[in-house]
């Protein structure tokens, strides 16, 4: 047998390895996604992708404030670790890099440190691809890719106090214990500027929601960068390393990465031009009535949600007219710094018809969201005006 053909078939015995692998842990998986992962019927969540699962919440189920676990929307690139590699039992936590000293902490370690709590909306920096035109390639996500949660858990200038910063230190690593089926595929490797890591509000959460947090949502620790998109907030938590540079690799230096001004769609676009994805920007949805609704004469409450990045949420205004004219909507119920505003208007519908409503938010920084998002290659950061259209019967 020559040396190439052999090099071959253990090329594919390697492949057939990994494959193997990788359906034993989408058997470990599958009671988690039983559990999130309901019928379409039943409104709680629409799936995108099954393997890895990638699922958005029906915007209808964005009228209470806290989004519950079993229907926030999930999002991975290689779907959750075997169990095995997360249980309490043998998970640990290392941090290493540019620190005094190393630490390797189990997760009762990491609960020594002070508790922290903190409301923060988590989204897909993906969330609304599907309305970028001309379309570009990643999960179709429309409007569910997001939530509103209570994260509890540790910050994570905490563990890096204790373990000691050196002065070169510009930026920390992060990397989850998933993996890929084939081991060709680069790893989901982040890193933030070392000033967002050591921010108060930044944490290690350990609880979603005031329980244990979930195996889709990141079990046992997972990041939480309030104020910036989900692509910081690596889940299934095991590596920090501190050091001088971003982290290098396909989704640090080309995925997740957005041009610096506006370009022309399908343009070509030099790598220089593209800075990563960090915060969020000024959103709102409409939540009820739900696209395609009918309603009465009225009064119809019009309700729904907004959020931005690292500014609060000042305004909320409505159209029925195609934006030529806008009328302020009510913020109502918790006020917290990186959570999702509640917002309220009472509509009385003049006539029988199909009307569209649209809903934009304006933050504290003076950002408004706009009619239309800028385009971008990989569809990330949409926050064009939002829409439904509903039918009035009167």
């Amino acid at each position: 047998m020559s040396e190439s053909v052999s090099s071959s078939r253990r090329t594919l015995f390697k492949r057939m390895a990994e494959i193997i692998g990788g359906l034993a842990v989408w058997r470990q998986v599958r009671p988690a996604l039983a559990q999130q992962a309901v019928s379409p019927e039943t409104g709680q969540q629409i799936v995108r992708v099954m393997r890895p699962y990638d699922a958005e919440t029906p915007v209808r189920e964005f009228t209470s404030y806290v989004t519950p676990n079993h229907r926030f929307f999930v999002r991975s690139h290689f779907g959750p670790p075997a169990p095995e590699l997360i249980a309490e039992a043998n998970w640990r936590l290392h941090v290493g890099g540019l620190i005094e000293h190393p630490l390797e902490l189990t997760l009762t370690d990491l609960k020594e440190f002070e508790r922290v709590t903190i409301t923060a909306v988590v989204q897909c920096s993906g969330n609304g691809r599907a309305f970028h035109r001309p379309k570009v390639p990643g999960v179709q996500w429309e409007r569910g890719a997001v939530g509103n949660a209570q994260w509890t858990g540790v910050r994570l200038r905490d563990v890096l106090a204790k373990a000691g910063i050196r002065p070169s230190a510009k930026h920390v690593q992060l990397q989850g214990a998933d993996r890929p089926v084939v081991s060709s595929v680069p790893l989901f490797t982040r890193s933030i500027p070392l000033e967002k890591a050591v921010h108060p509000d930044t944490i290690l959460a350990y609880e979603m929601n005031g329980r244990p947090l979930p195996l889709l949502h990141g079990a046992p620790l997972r990041v939480i960068t309030p104020g910036w998109m989900a692509d910081s907030c690596t889940k299934w938590l095991t590596e920090i390393t501190v050091q001088t540079d971003e982290a290098k690799g396909y989704y640090m230096q080309t995925a997740y990465r957005v041009p610096v001004t506006a370009i022309q769609p399908n343009s070509g676009l030099p790598g220089t031009s593209m800075v990563p994805v960090e915060a969020m920007v000024v959103k709102s949805l409409i939540a009820s009535p739900a696209n395609g609704d009918q309603v009465g004469r009225g009064p119809v409450t019009v309700q729904g949600v907004a959020w931005s990045g690292e500014a609060s949420v000042s305004a909320v205004e409505i159209s029925f007219d195609d934006g030529k004219t806008w009328e302020q909507a009510r913020l109502v119920g918790e006020d917290e710094p990186y959570a999702w505003r509640q917002w309220q208007f009472l509509w009385k519908p003049a006539a029988a018809g199909a009307v569209t409503i649209l809903c934009r938010a304006t933050d504290a920084a003076g950002q408004v969201q706009p009619q239309e998002s800028p385009w971008n290659p990989s569809g990330f950061l949409w926050n064009g005006w939002d829409r439904v259209s509903v039918m009035v019967q009167i």
